[in-house]
Order: structure tokens, then sequence, then C-alpha cells
């Protein structure tokens, strides 16, 4: 075989194979919630959709970028509600792979960030509109998620989650303005942000919580 024919991926086909990944992950977490509601399949298909496209929409959205990506790629639809549906099959399997779908979602997380930021960088707009634009990705899914489901959203409570969105989004976008190999910079930012998702969960650190007591009245 000629060596010369044996090339390495490229490092945006590896974050995108890393977000069809994700996506599906996250689409079979939600399929998780839905059953916890006790929803019907369509509401299972739903919420899969949702969790996993509803950051990029969200952004799209916010920053007027179309097509949405599901809309100029509907086979995202077919991917993530397949995903949902078929965790209703396996469902009484999935407590086993617990960790595995905390690591997925993790990886999730700063995969969505990092494109977030990268779509603002295309669109030319200022750092911190860019570092929201990265949080809104990485986020957003999980709390049209837990809305829906009539949760308090993940993103408001203790956990380090938008925390983590936000350092990935900073070490990301600091080295493409310093102008860092990108190789460098996406390897560096992601795994920055995923070891801190991880050891937070391992540890149980959180952000300081306000409580108020007190009536007004």
């Amino acid at each position: 075989m000629d060596l010369d024919l044996i090339t390495s991926p490229e490092p945006d086909d590896v974050l995108h194979i890393l977000y069809l990944t994700a996506i599906t992950a996250e689409a079979m977490t939600a399929a998780l919630a839905a059953g916890r509601r006790q929803m019907d399949w369509v509401g299972v298909y739903m919420l899969g959709c949702v969790t996993a496209l509803g950051g990029g929409s969200v952004r799209d959205v916010v920053l007027g970028h179309y097509p949405l990506s599901w809309v100029a790629h509907p086979n995202y639809l077919l991917i993530t509600g397949g995903a949902a549906l078929a965790t209703i099959a396996i469902a009484r399997y999935v407590h086993h792979l617990r960790h595995m779908f905390l690591f997925l979602d993790a990886v999730g997380l700063v995969v969505f960030t990092v494109i977030g930021c990268k779509v603002a960088i295309g669109l030319d707009l200022p750092f911190i509109v860019v570092i929201v634009s990265g949080m809104l990705t990485g986020c957003m899914g999980g709390v049209l998620r837990d809305v829906l489901c009539n949760d308090v959203p993940l993103l408001f409570r203790a956990e380090l989650y938008a925390t983590v969105s936000i350092l990935t989004g900073l070490l990301y976008v600091g080295g493409e303005m310093a102008g860092l190999p990108y190789n460098l910079v996406l390897a560096t930012s992601m795994s920055a942000g995923l070891a801190l998702r991880l050891l937070a969960l391992r540890f149980g650190w959180s952000m300081p919580k306000f409580i108020y007591t007190h009536d007004l009245h």
C-alpha cells in the first residue's frame, strides 16, 4: 500500500464526528428525561431533537445565521430523533452506561461551545458575542429540555456547566486571536474544558449558591 495515500483526518472532520456523536448522546439522555415524565413517543422524538439541536438553533436565530443547521442538514433530525426512539428499546440497560453518558455530555458541551464560537467568528462578531455564542450553543439545548420537562435548568443550578463553556470559549477564541496553530488551539481548549467538567463531576465542584429566605412583606 502506498503510504502517501494514507492521510490523517482534518481537525474539522474530527470535530464533525464528535458533533454527530454528541447530538446522538444528547438525544438519548433527553429520551430518558422524557420517559421520566411519561411522554409518548412523539414527545420522546421531539425532546430528543430539541435537546440535541436546540442550542445551535437558538444561537443561529439570535445571530441571524441561516439556514439553521437542521434545515441545512435534515438528516440531523433523523439521527437525533432516531437515537431518542432507539433509547426506548434499551432504556432498562442504560443505567449501566451512566458514566459513559456523563462523559459524552461533557464532550458535547465543549464541542458545541467551539462550534458556536466558530460560527460567530465567521460572522466577524465582537469578542463578547463570540463567547456568548459558544455558551448558547453549549448550554441552551439542555435548558430547553429542562424547561419542557418542568425542571430547573441545569445551567441555573450550582454545577460547573456554563462556567466550563465560557472557559472553553475563552481558550479557543484567545488562541485564535493570538494566531496560534489551529490544531493546538482546538485540542487545548477542548481538553481543558473537558477536564474541568469531568473533575467537577468527580469531586462535586460547584459555583456558590445565592440563598435568600426573608419575606419582603
